[in-house]
């Protein structure tokens, strides 16, 4: 059987929506060629069992897998297995918990069928006008306040980062570097997405957000931990070349935050240098960050006192400009790995 795409279906204790979930996938894909990969992360609530009797019962002994692992190693590592033996140009991704509606990711996979540019398509809670039922106002805002970080970060503009329901080439998918076996997985493939220059894709979709005695599992030791993902992702996990620009910009702009302001000011100033340091560095190699760093300098001369800040933001501006305009220029006359890493 020639499938036209898989749909990864991770789950961990979810007994009370098993047979409706399965119902409702093999109602809403019935006139496609679709392989159902169920990974059963250590459940011990009976939805192995249920999934072991059932899944036959419901789908054709082609059209499904189960994959058995024999602790829970986190959605992430659930997922990754599942992309080992997906189908299809392209791999579907659905919660296993019904709070997303499985006739979205149909019209989401019609989409995505009928635009042959799109490569990566997610459904997104925050767009349109479909049914929502929200729950908790705090994890809404955490979830805004995760994407709007990685907006800014990667020079994205998504509504929903965390969203469960996705579709994505497989050929692009199996390429990625999906380190992480939680509930990170949602920023680290986003973010190696992202670092592709690949454009992601967004689809208004419906939400049924569960309460805690339902089952709902995030908590809020995962929303303190996506910040680490989201620094790690950005800062730590580059290419070689970028890497060193990012330190040697570092190590420069905390040393030049050090001179400015006195007692509880210095310290805002260089964390605010060190910030400003880590996000110049990330479309910048060394020779363009020297020049910035001669020009804040440069400005550092013109004053004294307090006032020597306006100088040297004034000559930082030059800088980025400067910096911009050069790499622009080396890169459309020759391109390689010294350019590269120089420029």
């Amino acid at each position: 059987m020639d499938h036209e795409a898989s749909i990864v279906i991770p789950v961990y204790n979810e007994i009370n929506s098993l047979k409706s979930l399965c119902s409702k996938l093999k109602d809403t894909f019935k006139h496609l060629k679709i392989k159902y990969i169920f990974v059963d992360d250590g459940s011990k609530d009976g939805s192995l069992s249920w999934l072991k009797n059932n899944l036959q019962l419901v789908f054709s002994k082609k059209e499904f897998e189960l994959i058995i692992l024999q602790k829970n190693y986190g959605k992430g590592y659930a997922v990754k297995e599942g992309i080992k033996i997906a189908e299809g140009k392209y791999t579907i991704f659905l919660d296993s918990d019904l709070e997303y509606e499985p006739k979205d990711l149909l019209e989401m996979y019609n989409v995505i069928i009928e635009n042959n540019n799109i490569e990566v398509l997610y459904g997104s809670r925050n767009l349109g006008s479909k049914t929502q039922m929200r729950r908790y106002f705090m994890n809404k805002i955490a979830v805004k306040i995760n994407t709007w970080i990685f907006n800014f970060l990667f020079n994205q503009s998504l509504s929903d980062l965390h969203t469960g329901s996705k579709i994505i080439n497989t050929n692009l998918l199996r390429d990625l570097n999906i380190n992480t076996n939680g509930f990170g997985l949602e920023i680290v493939m986003s973010s190696e997405i992202a670092k592709r220059n690949i454009n992601i894709f967004e689809y208004g979709i419906s939400y049924y957000e569960r309460t805690f005695e339902q089952g709902k599992k995030i908590t809020f030791a995962d929303g303190i931990i996506s910040y680490y993902f989201l620094f790690r992702e950005r800062f730590l996990k580059n290419d070689f070349p970028t890497q060193i620009s990012i330190l040697y910009s570092f190590l420069f702009m905390t040393y030049a935050g050090t001179y400015f302001g006195m007692g509880s000011g210095k310290i805002l100033a260089t964390i605010l240098f060190m910030i400003i340091g880590l996000m110049i560095a990330l479309n910048r190699k060394i020779v363009q960050l020297s020049i910035i760093f001669f020009l804040i300098y440069a400005g550092s001369l013109f004053s004294k006192g307090n006032g020597r800040i306006y100088t040297v933001v004034i000559f930082f501006l030059i800088g980025l400009y400067l910096s911009k305009k050069i790499k622009k220029y080396f890169l459309m006359t020759k391109s390689n790995f010294i350019t590269r890493f120089l420029f």
